[in-house]
């Protein structure tokens, strides 16, 4: 299966030519995969070399001229580095850009802390008015990169991963998807968590909603969800814990719940080791997800 940035320079290129307000604006990442988009539309295919801060005022820029910027580099690079320019050259000017990061959360351990970016959706949950996608398989990439090019002069961030899903599902950029119906709590899984979500909770009586957009936080569909399910939810998040604990609590806010955030901690992992290794020791495989939503549930959640 080809990864989700496999899709990425193909599925723009294409926009590139059937769209000529589509502009790319790189910084050195991914150049590659544009070298003949860039051919075809010098004007529109920039790389800015390793400046992640120009990176995105060069993107609020083109915005502003009607262009709709796509713009890519590795998540720590994109969103973190560069975090004044996205809060002031895209936001306080009211310019929209499409996002796309590689890397997650730590999908290349061997480059080290300087190349994780646990903390990124959490970050932009800062700021007014982005929509952020966490597809968990190529196809759902492909479908919502689209959908963010497409989608006016909106502020939108799609996050990319090595990881994911053996299958997709259908996605519109907006809902939550409904996966397994049960009785005795509710587990939303994002992205390409849902596989080891599917894994943890087998058996249980539980019902488990599927997320690949993540902000606007789909609330009445988990509103739903609860009141067949009960009103404990667990969140498993592929990157910060606990990053959409807040959005879930106030879809409940007027009725007693429990929310429980599961994702990536705050200690550092300084030997980087393997992908499988640091979901592990995140307590995000499926193992270690299963005790932790037991433990959470109780002795209600068995079928």
């Amino acid at each position: 299966m080809d990864t989700m940035r496999d899709r990425f320079a193909p599925v723009v290129s294409q926009l590139l030519d059937a769209d000529p307000r589509v502009a790319v604006v790189l910084a050195e990442i991914g150049a590659d995969g544009f070298e003949a988009a860039g051919r075809r539309h010098p004007e529109r295919v920039i790389n800015v070399g390793i400046r992640e801060q120009l990176l995105v005022g060069a993107a609020a820029g083109l915005a502003l001229t009607g262009l709709r910027p796509v713009v890519h580099t590795f998540a720590s690079f994109l969103v973190e580095r560069p975090f004044e320019q996205v809060k002031l050259d895209l936001g306080h000017q009211g310019a929209g850009a499409v996002l796309v990061s590689a890397s997650a959360s730590f999908d290349w351990p061997a480059g080290g802390y300087t190349h994780m970016s646990p903390g990124d959706v959490a970050l932009l949950d800062t700021l007014d008015g982005w929509t952020v996608h966490v597809p968990g398989h190529p196809d759902e990439a492909e479908t919502l990169l689209r959908q963010a090019v497409a989608a006016g002069d909106d502020k939108v961030y799609v996050r990319l991963s090595v990881q994911a899903n053996a299958q997709g599902l259908p996605v519109d950029g907006a809902h939550l998807v409904s996966v397994r119906e049960g009785h005795s709590g509710v587990v939303v899984a994002v992205g390409p968590m849902l596989d080891a979500t599917l894994a943890a909770t087998e058996g249980l009586d539980v019902s488990v909603l599927y997320a690949t957009t993540v902000r606007p936080f789909d609330k009445p569909a988990l509103r739903r969800a609860t009141e067949a399910a009960g009103t404990d939810v667990v969140l498993v998040e592929p990157y910060l814990a606990g990053t959409s604990t807040a959005a879930a609590s106030d879809a409940l806010a007027d009725v007693r719940h429990r929310v429980l955030g599961l994702g990536v901690g705050r200690r550092e992992l300084r030997r980087y080791g393997r992908i499988d290794e640091h979901l592990a020791a995140h307590g995000l495989d499926a193992g270690s997800l299963r005790k932790r939503i037991g433990d959470f549930l109780g002795a209600g959640v068995g079928v």
